[in-house]
C-alpha cells in the first residue's frame, strides 16, 4: 500500500491506499520535538500492517521549525574578498519606511564566523582572480577551534562558473570530513547576491538537524522491515528522495502545506475545475494559492518572517506561491491594549491546545468558540469536554469586556477568525488581478470545511469543494505527487537578438542535468517531464514575470508569441503593458516531473438515505437575526449519492465539521466530495 504522513503544528494526518484504491485516515497528536514520534503514533493508530508499505511520502516541518525557533546548526561563512557583509547589508528597500528605529534582520551567521577569501569572477564567469587554498585552510581550521558544525560556501557569480565554489567544497570536504558544507551553487543558480548568500547559509543551518531527522525516520520505518521506497515532499509541490533531501534542505522549508496545494489541482483536474482556490486550515494556521487552468504557481521569491514591520529573510528556493496567516483552530482569542478582539496569530498548538481539550488550555481559541455555539459538538472530541469551562472562560475573558453573552462572543470570535482569512483570499485573487467568481474554493485541513461556505459567500465564490479525506487532505495530495526537482538559471539576453540555437543548447543542458538527477533516484527517462518557462521583463525594469513557453526548438514565429504571451501576464499582473518597449530574458526555469505510480481514485457506491445519515437536531448558533436554530447533522460517510440538503445544516466526519448556512445547498458527488452551492454568483 501507499503511505503519506504529514507533520502539522497541532496534528500529524496519515492517509494510505490498498491495492484496491480504498482510501483510510488517522490522525493522531503531534509529539514535537521529536517529531519522527509522531508519525510511528499515527501509523500505530491507522491499525496498518507496516510490513506491507510499498510507498511512504512524508511531508515535514522540521525545516521551518528549526528556523523559526532557531535551533539550526552553528554555521560558519565563505565568502568573496569584500562580501562578507553582504548578509547584514541585505537590502534597502525596508518596508517599515518612517520608522527611526527601524532594525535589519539579525543574520543567522554572526560576523565572527563569516570570513573571505581572495578570489573573484566577472559577471561572465571569467577568472580574474584564483582560488587562495591556503586561505581556505586557515578557515577550516578556524572554524574547527570555533566547533562549527556547518560551513556554507557563496562567491560571486559562482551561478555562472561554479568551479572555485567546488575547489573549496572539495578541499573541505578532505580536511574535514564530518562537518556539513552547502555550496550555493548546489542550492540555486539564479543571481542577487543577497539572496543567493542567504539561501545557502540557511540551506546549511539547518543539514545537520534535517539529516539527524531524516536518519531517524528511516531508522524507525526499517524497524518495522518495510522495504518501502521513502520520499519526502519539497516546497514546490513534487516529492524527492530521502537522501536528495538530506543534500539540498531548504527546499522542505514548506514541506507539508504545498501536498494540499498539489492535491487540490489533481481533485480539480478529476471534478473537472481547472480554476481553483486551494484553501487549507489547520490547528495552528490557514494557508491559500491560487491554481489558474490547472497550473500550481511556483516562485523563488520566498521569504521567512516577513511582515509589514520586518523586511524577513529570502529563500531563492523553488516554493508554492502560497499565503499563510496565523489563524487556526487553535488560534488564541485576545483583546488588546485598545480593547479590541483579535484572534492570533499565537496558537495554543497541540500542548496545552484549546480550553475544550482539557490539557491544561487557559485561552479561548477558535475551537473553543466553534463548540460554544453549537458548530462542533462535545461527543466527537478525544477528550471528555467541560463545556461549562469553555463557556465560563469565554464569558470571562471576551464577553465581559464587552457586556455581551458567551455565545456573542464566541460568534464574534469567529466572525473575526473569517475575516482575518478573507483577508488571505483575497491576498492571493483579486490583489493579483484574479476575480474570485471565475473560481471554485477547494477546502480543507480540520477546520477548513467548517468556515469556507461562509467565505466564499462573502467573496462572491459560487461554489465550494470539500473533498474526500479533507482533515487530512495534504497528506491525500502527497499521494498524487510526482517526482519533481525545479532547474532555475540566470541567462540575461535580449530577445530582439536572441541566437535561437544558443537557446537550445542552455535547454538542452538544463534537462540533460534533470535526466541525470532522476536517473540516481531511479526514474527511467521515458518516465520525465518537462515544462519550461523564462521570467521574463521590460529593458530596465528590476523584477520579472513568469511566462510559460514552448518545448524543442524555438522559431521566430514562437518568439514572437513568448513576446506577446509576456505583455498579456505583465497587464493581468501589473495592469499596463509596453508593446514598444523591449524586452528580455532574465532566468529560464525547467519544471521536471518523474512520473510515479499513483492511486487511481474510485468512484463511491453507497445505498444510504439522508435518513440513515442523519445523527441529530441540535441548536447552532448563527449571526443574527437567526441567532439559535435547530439545525440537521448528518454523517459524511452516509450521505447517499447526488441527493440534495439545504442548509442550514452541518456535516459530521472524523477530525473535520462542514457548515453550510441558509440560502446555500450541498450535496455529495460520485467520488464522495461535498459539493456546495452558495448562491453567491
Amino acid at each position: 500500500m501507499r503511505v503519506a504522513t504529514d507533520i502539522g503544528g497541532t496534528f500529524t494526518d496519515l492517509v494510505y491506499v490498498d491495492d484496491s484504491g480504498q482510501v483510510e485516515v488517522a490522525k493522531s497528536h503531534t509529539t514535537p520535538p521529536n517529531f519522527e514520534q509522531g508519525v510511528m503514533d499515527v501509523l500505530d493508530k491507522s491499525e496498518i500492517n507496516k510490513e506491507s508499505i510499498s510507498t511512504f511520502i512524508h511531508g515535514t516541518t522540521v525545516i521551518i521549525n528549526a528556523l523559526t525557533e532557531r535551533k539550526g546548526a552553528k554555521t560558519g561563512l565563505i565568502t568573496t574578498k569584500g562580501f562578507r557583509d553582504v548578509l547584514e547589508i541585505a537590502r534597502g528597500n525596508r518596508p517599515d519606511l518612517f520608522n527611526i528605529r527601524y532594525q535589519k534582520p539579525e543574520p543567522f551567521i554572526e560576523r565572527y564566523l563569516r570570513k573571505e577569501v581572495d578570489e573573484r569572477l566577472n559577471y561572465k564567469g571569467e577568472v580574474l582572480s584564483p582560488l587562495n587554498t591556503e586561505q581556505v585552510k586557515e578557515i577550516v581550521e578556524y572554524f574547527k577551534n570555533e566547533n562549527v558544525e556547518a560551513i556554507a560556501v557563496a562567491y560571486l557569480h559562482s551561478y555562472v562558473n561554479p568551479e572555485h565554489e567546488k575547489e573549496t567544497v572539495k578541499l573541505i570536504k578532505e580536511l574535514w570530513p564530518e562537518v556539513a558544507v552547502s555550496a550555493s551553487h548546489d542550492v540555486t543558480k539564479e543571481w542577487r547576491e543577497y539572496e543567493r548568500t542567504n539561501t545557502v547559509a540557511l540551506n546549511a543551518y539547518v543539514q545537520p538537524a534535517a539529516a539527524t531527522y531524516v536518519n531517524k525516520l528511516h531508522t524507525k520505518l526499517t524497524d518495522f522491515n518495510t522495504s518501502s521506497q521513502n520520499y519526502i515532499m519539497q516546497s514546490n509541490g513534487g516529492t524527492t528522495t530521502f537522501e536528495e533531501a538530506k543534500k539540498v534542505p531548504i527546499n522542505m522549508v514548506e514541506s507539508g502545506p504545498v501536498a494540499g496545494i498539489y492535491g487540490a489541482a489533481v481533485l480539480g483536474e478529476l471534478i473537472g475545475e481547472e480554476n481553483i482556490i486551494a484553501f487549507d486550515i489547520g490547528g495552528t494556521t490557514a494557508k491559500c494559492s491560487l491554481i489558474e487552468k490547472g497550473e500550481v504557481k511556483v516562485s523563488t521569491d520566498y521569504y521567512i518572517e516577513r511582515t509589514d514591520r520586518n523586511a524577513g529573510y529570502p529563500i531563492k528556493a523553488p516554493v508554492v506561491d502560497i499565503v499563510e496567516i496565523g489563524n487556526g483552530g487553535g488560534s488564541i482569542a485576545w483583546l488588546d491594549d485598545a480593547g479590541s478582539l483579535k484572534v492570533g496569530p499565537q496558537s495554543a498548538g497541540a500542548v496545552p491546545g484549546p480550553v475544550s481539550y482539557g490539557q491544561g488550555g487557559t485561552e479561548p481559541t477558535t475551537t473553543d468558540a466553534n463548540l460554544l455555539t453549537g458548530r462542533l459538538s462535545a461527543k466527537n472530541f478525544d477528550y471528555d469536554v467541560d463545556l461549562d469551562l469553555v463557556r465560563d472562560t469565554i464569558q470571562g475573558k471576551i464577553a465581559n469586556h464587552f457586556n455581551m453573552t458567551a455565545e456573542e462572543a464566541a460568534l464574534g470570535i469567529i466572525r473575526i477568525a473569517n475575516s482575518n482569512m478573507l483577508n488571505a483570499l483575497k491576498l492571493i485573487s483579486i490583489r493579483k488581478g484574479h476575480n474570485p467568481q471565475d473560481f471554485t474554493l477547494v477546502a480543507f485541513g480540520g477546520g477548513g470545511s467548517m468556515h469556507a461556505p461562509a467565505l466564499a459567500k462573502e467573496l462572491g465564490v459560487g461554489k465550494v469543494v470539500i473533498p474526500i479525506a479533507s482533515p487530512v487532505f495534504s497528506a491525500w495530495g502527497m499521494l498524487m505527487s510526482d517526482l519533481r526537482h525545479d532547474y532555475i538559471k540566470t541567462y540575461i539576453k535580449r530577445l530582439e537578438n536572441l541566437d535561437l540555437n544558443e537557446m537550445t543548447t542552455q535547454w538542452n543542458e538544463i534537462e540533460s542535468e534533470a535526466y541525470q538527477q532522476f536517473d540516481n533516484e531511479g526514474i527511467k527517462q521515458e518516465d520525465v517531464v518537462f515544462n519550461r518557462f523564462a521570467d521574463m521583463r521590460y529593458l530596465g525594469q528590476e523584477h520579472t514575470v513568469k511566462v510559460p513557453v514552448p518545448a524543442g526548438e524555438w522559431t521566430d514565429e514562437q518568439l514572437q508569441n513568448i513576446v506577446e504571451k509576456f505583455h498579456q501576464l505583465h497587464e493581468q499582473n501589473y495592469t499596463f503593458r509596453l508593446d514598444d518597449t523591449g524586452t528580455e530574458i532574465v532566468n529560464l526555469h525547467v519544471t521536471a516531473f518523474g512520473k510515479v505510480q499513483k492511486p487511481i481514485v474510485q468512484k463511491i457506491e453507497r445505498n444510504t438515505t439522508l435518513d440513515d445519515a442523519k445523527i441529530e437536531t441540535r441548536d447552532v448558533y448563527f449571526e443574527n437575526p437567526n441567532g439559535w436554530v435547530a439545525t440537521d447533522v448528518y454523517q459524511r460517510e452516509l450521505l447517499p449519492v447526488n441527493e440534495e440538503i439545504q442548509g442550514p445544516a452541518i456535516i459530521e466526519e472524523k477530525a473535520a465539521v462542514t457548515v453550510i448556512y441558509e440560502g446555500q445547498s450541498l450535496k455529495v458527488d460520485d467520488y464522495g466530495n461535498l459539493i456546495i452551492e452558495t448562491g453567491a454568483r
